[in-house]
């Protein structure tokens, strides 16, 4: 009795991964240079930053079409496909715990740090002698050497960009449902949507950054508040913009006729992503906007 046993590709070696891993070094480089030049006239860590930013995206690109060209090729056999679900189940998990380091120095400095700089916990004689004047109200709008900000309110934009992203899930959603019954027109327009919407949601949250900058003097140096308020929603629109670029080259494929009701992984993974974006918003729209 002979057992067929399912044939598992193994790529040829790729430069992708040392391309990537050179974006994220100039990334990472290039914004601790940013932040440490921001009191200064200096710009060379910005530019190293959107360097950083170009090869990842280059690499985004390049690698995604030598999978595709694979998938497309018939190289990818059923244990490969959870391989792939296996492995974007694990990616969603640390960006799960990435998002969550971020939140819990949030809750620390308001639910901990506030309050005993504040003096809670027979802690007054502390609070004298660090920041007499201190008052443990959140957020903090005023820094130890004087300086005053405002607080992002949660109407505005912020209050749209949550009602777009919300509005984007239910596009894909329908997306997902149209691609199940092989129904191509419908599939494209809403994903097309969806793209337009996490398109227009990047631009109102540069507006959001423009206005804070200039109007309401909230920046990276301003104090615990507006570092937590940059670096969450600053890299939650890092990830829309990844997200953003996944979903149109999942469009790209769509209107070259990829993808049957039965074989979709890919979009399925561009989906669960999107979704979880859209949950973390959702979370920041009430943690750092509203409460």
């Amino acid at each position: 009795m002979t057992t067929k046993h399912q044939t598992y590709y193994v790529p040829a070696q790729s430069g992708w991964p040392i391309i990537g891993a050179i974006g994220l070094f100039l990334i990472a480089f290039g914004a601790g240079n940013y932040i440490q030049q921001l009191a200064t006239e200096k710009t060379s860590g910005g530019y190293i930053l959107l360097a950083g930013i170009a090869v990842i995206i280059f690499m985004i690109f390049g690698w995604f079409k030598t999978v595709i060209d694979e998938s497309m090729a018939g190289l990818y056999s059923p244990q490969m496909d959870r391989s792939f679900r296996q492995g974007m189940s694990w990616f969603i998990f640390s960006e799960i715990m990435f998002f969550g380091a971020f939140f819990g120095a949030l809750f620390y400095a308001r639910m901990i740090s506030v309050p005993w700089l504040g003096g809670a916990s027979n802690n007054a004689m502390t609070q004298e002698v660090l920041w007499p004047a201190f008052e443990a109200a959140w957020p903090l709008i005023k820094t130890p050497d004087g300086t005053t900000t405002e607080a992002m309110p949660w109407t505005g934009l912020p209050l749209i960009n949550t009602i777009i992203l919300l509005t984007s899930s239910v596009t894909l959603h329908f997306a997902h449902v149209s691609l199940e019954k092989a129904k191509r027109k419908p599939l494209i327009i809403w994903l097309s949507l969806t793209v337009i919407l996490g398109a227009v949601f990047l631009g109102l949250q540069v507006e959001e950054y423009s206005h804070a900058y200039q109007d309401m003097g909230l920046t990276l140096t301003s104090g615990v508040y507006g570092n937590t308020f940059f670096l969450l929603t600053g890299f939650h629109g890092m990830h829309v913009t990844i997200g953003t670029l996944f979903l149109i080259i999942l469009l790209l494929r769509i209107i070259k006729g990829h993808f049957t009701p039965d074989k979709h992984f890919a979009f399925q993974a561009g989906s669960w992503y999107w979704h979880f974006v859209d949950v973390v918003w959702l979370c920041l729209f009430i943690f750092v906007y509203v409460l």
